[in-house]
């Protein structure tokens, strides 16, 4: 498995002309980077937000799920993320960024 992966601009995981999950699987945006960060020190619900919602603030960013369980962050963006700018929002959070899962 990658940190980062790209989804193509069409289609979709379904079929290359698009079409509708079952549910099984999370869906995907169409025309993003995925990656998964490690951050250490979060422990609650509280840390994940905080953490989200830091990097929710760099350009570019879709979305953000943070996981205080396993200490993994996935950012999904419209392009690569510059890995300090994501280091100093999961600093300014109170965490520290481990780097890339």
């Amino acid at each position: 498995m990658t940190a980062e992966t790209e989804t193509p601009a069409t289609g979709s995981c379904c079929s290359p002309a698009g079409g509708c999950h079952d549910g099984g699987a999370a869906d995907v945006q169409v025309g993003t980077v995925t990656t998964v960060y490690r951050v250490a020190g979060m422990t609650c619900g509280h840390c994940e937000g905080a953490v989200s919602a830091e990097i929710s603030e760099i350009a570019g960013v879709g979305s953000v799920k943070a996981v205080a369980a396993t200490g993994e962050v996935t950012v999904i963006s419209a392009a690569p993320l510059d890995e300090e700018a994501v280091r100093a929002a999961v600093d300014e959070a109170g965490y520290e960024l481990v780097g890339r899962a």
